[in-house]
């Protein structure tokens, strides 16, 4: 085949290799409004870029593909032998009759045809019958080369599975051969499928079959105007009456010798087969040009949707961080068992007497009892860290409850929920990184106090309390550090052991610096819950840099079809 203008199409094919790339990477995955739509449409750009564009741009000089299909009972099987001039596809009253499309073509044209050079997503089959929805080829030498005549199965067919094979194929064609009758031509659903062609500029021809012949004359003006009124006008329109078949199961030659001569000139005729080529292209490229915007214009509405379901998320758990950070500072957690286990160790004498009495106090009994008091020190560890691991599990679910109810008022976000069970409690980990918080914490008290103290480990003062007693005392008083009200009196005890130990100024920096370390594993923890539902989402950044790539291809797409196909028509 000869192409002119070769240059044309290279160009185009790199604009829609780069178009289908894109295609496939665009996701769809929030419940909105018109998703459905919108999927149908991405799919059907991706399919046919897949299945026909890209593969017939690569190889331009394959044979015309000319898909045979139309309404049930229409006889496209029989006519399909008929053409060809010999049983290549099975025929047959029952229904559904084709189920394995059949691709026929010259042996010497068969390469043309392997899985990797067109219809990639469909897999081929030698099996003759039709149990399967797989492409069967078939060579014969009755048919010229540069002609491959596929039997496609009922658009209308009552096989789901046939349906979309049919819609499959009819996207894949250079030419579609539209098979009817009498009793069949003005069926809604073969129309539709017309009505697309005719918007996307497919090679069409008509074929009225099986009509008696005192009824041609009135069946065919009637439908040549209905194909005028649906865009229908320039495509060939042509009947083959009814007639009895032959012991073979073919129609008498003169009844199909019209449609056969037509289709066997454009076999030989390299430049009218190259019109019908690119006149197929240049519409079928326009048409999912235009899909293409719109599918990027539709990425808003999962976009502003996303947006809003990650509002819900960072809402929910940035107010459960502030809320647990705070609830660490301002002596929340200074009650009941956290209570008595520091009373147990200071003394709980000592707690009613003034803060000088207790300081001088409690160090002269730990001097005089210190091993037994530090053991101490653990059940106070062991104590903040159960009250800090359920303070942060608590907001966990607080936060996990919230989103649930948030999400539940949106759409999309009802949509899963519906799929990912327990997003309205925390997650399973979340006991496990709690308790993680509290412990590495209290490590990170105990590393920060033994550096402090390097130069004090002879002290009487060091002595009496000890790493683990100033570690103990250090945490009392970071979990009080935003707070002077009287329920901190606990914490003040702490304070002055450590401004005994360190000094006023060292002791205020110690603790201001580890609680902005425990803010900060807060923080991740907390963080790291939310990532949970933000993994279940597209970020929206993502979305708009998938838009503009969509659009940027799209136009790149456009351009090439102007300089390729509009310019050929002036040359």
């Amino acid at each position: 085949m000869v192409v002119t203008g070769q240059h044309a199409p290279a160009e185009l094919l790199g604009a829609l290799s780069t178009l289908l790339t894109v295609v496939r990477s665009v996701r769809l995955d929030l419940a909105t409004d018109d998703v459905d739509d919108v999927r149908t449409q991405r799919d059907a750009v991706r399919n046919q870029l897949a299945d026909y564009l890209v593969p017939r741009l690569v190889q331009m000089e394959a044979p015309l593909l000319t898909v045979v299909g139309g309404s049930t009972g229409a006889g496209k099987s029989t006519l399909v032998n008929s053409i060809v001039g010999e049983t290549v596809t099975e025929s047959g009253v029952l229904r559904p009759t084709t189920r394995s499309p059949v691709l026929v073509h010259h042996p010497d044209d068969e390469a043309w045809f392997l899985a990797d050079r067109i219809l990639p997503g469909l897999p081929r089959t030698e099996d003759l019958g039709n149990t399967t929805y797989a492409l069967r080829l078939k060579a014969s030498t009755r048919l010229p080369r540069g002609l491959a005549i596929l039997d496609a199965p009922d658009v209308d067919s009552i096989d789901r599975g046939n349906r979309e094979v049919a819609a499959h194929l009819l996207a894949a064609s250079d030419l579609w051969l539209f098979v009817t009758s009498a009793a069949r031509y003005s069926d809604q659903i073969p129309w539709d499928y017309l009505r697309q062609a005719a918007e996307r500029g497919t090679s069409v021809a008509v074929v009225l079959d099986r009509t008696s012949p005192a009824g041609i004359t009135e069946v065919r003006g009637h439908l040549a105007r209905m194909m005028t009124s649906r865009g229908l006008s320039d495509s060939p329109l042509f009947t083959v009456p009814e007639a009895a078949v032959g012991p073979e199961g073919l129609l008498p030659d003169e009844a199909v010798e019209s449609l056969r001569g037509w289709l066997y000139d454009l076999a030989g005729d390299d430049r009218a087969r190259e019109l019908v080529i690119m006149q197929t292209l240049d519409g079928t490229v326009r048409q999912n040009v235009q899909a293409s915007f719109a599918v990027a214009d539709a990425l808003d509405t999962q976009i502003a949707a996303a947006g809003q379901l990650i509002d819900i998320v960072e809402d929910a758990f940035g107010a459960a961080i502030a809320r647990a950070i705070g609830e660490c500072k301002d002596a929340s957690l200074l009650s009941g068992e956290v209570v008595a286990r520091w009373q147990e160790f200071v003394g709980t004498g000592e707690i009613l007497r003034s803060v000088e009495e207790k300081v001088g106090r409690i160090r002269t009994r730990l001097v005089d009892g210190v091993t037994g008091k530090r053991t101490k020190t653990e059940d106070v560890a062991r104590a903040i860290e159960q009250a800090m691991a359920m303070m942060l599990i608590d907001h966990a679910e607080s936060a996990s409850a919230r989103v649930a109810v948030g999400w539940a008022e949106h759409g999309p976000g009802r949509s899963i929920l519906e799929v990912e069970r327990g997003l309205d409690r925390a997650s399973r980990d979340m006991r496990v990184r709690a308790e993680r918080v509290a412990r590495d914490w209290q490590q990170q008290v105990l590393e920060t106090v033994r550096v402090q103290t390097t130069d004090k480990r002879l002290t009487a003062r060091f002595m009496a309390l000890g790493v683990g007693g100033l570690g103990t005392a250090v945490m009392v008083a970071a979990l009080a550090a935003s707070t002077a009200d009287a329920e901190a009196r606990t914490a003040d005890i702490a304070r002055r052991l450590l401004e005994d130990v360190f000094g006023a100024q060292v002791a205020v920096q110690l603790v201001d610096d580890v609680v902005a370390d425990l803010a900060g594993r807060i923080d991740e923890a907390l963080v790291l819950e939310a990532a949970r539902y933000l993994d279940l989402l597209p970020m929206p950044d993502a979305l708009r840099a998938s838009q503009d790539a969509l659009r940027a291809a799209a136009r790149r797409s456009e351009y090439a079809r102007h300089v390729g196909f509009l310019d050929e028509e002036t040359r």
